[in-house]
């Protein structure tokens, strides 16, 4: 017969391994979170540099119509497509509108050199000038927040947090990446 003894020490035992395994738990599932939250976060810091480029565009679209009225289907394109863009929430929808919305600025930019009035404007060079600084926001925005997936999602396909994160309903993130078209080299025609 087995002693009150040997069995205490099994259930101290089992007690101990059951502890451990809960505070490892509670320590994936924290880690989940934080990554989670960090992808969230970086999300919103596009959002927030993406909604800075949305302000900027109707100042340089009305300072682009005083100079080129007839114009006027390349500034409707990036009215258009700024308000699908605000519309269009994080993910690949996002990207591909962006990617659309910075297609037609750089079709406004390309127009501005036909007309040398508008490119000697100082609103227009000073807007043309934050719209590129904001540009690199958004491209910096963007690199966090694609780290920010990579690390997320690696800690969700890893062995055995995968395990724990399929039973606790965590997705993968989508990555913010670059259409086919820029994927295209550019033409250089001399």
């Amino acid at each position: 017969m087995i002693s009150q003894k040997v069995i205490m020490t099994f259930y101290y035992l089992v007690g101990a391994v059951l502890l451990v395994i809960l505070i490892w738990l509670i320590g994936v599932f924290n880690s989940l979170i934080r990554r989670r939250n960090t992808v969230r976060n970086a999300a919103s810091d596009i959002d927030v540099q993406t909604k800075r480029r949305y302000d900027l565009i109707p100042n340089l679209v009305e300072v682009a119509k005083g100079y080129a009225a007839h114009e006027s289907g390349v500034l409707e394109r990036i009215t258009e497509t700024r308000t699908r863009a605000m519309a269009t929430p994080i993910g690949a929808a996002k990207a591909a509108v962006e990617n659309d919305l910075t297609a037609a600025l750089k079709s406004l930019f390309a127009v501005s050199e036909n007309y040398p009035q508008l490119r000697a404007n100082e609103n227009f060079l000073a807007l043309q000038e934050q719209l590129s600084s904001i540009e690199t926001d958004i491209q910096s925005a963007r690199r966090y927040f694609n780290a920010a997936v990579r690390d997320y999602n690696t800690s969700l396909q890893v062995f055995p947090r995968n395990m724990v994160a399929g039973l606790l309903g965590f997705a993968p993130e989508i990555f913010f990446g670059a259409t086919e078209d820029e994927r295209t080299p550019v033409k250089v025609d001399l």
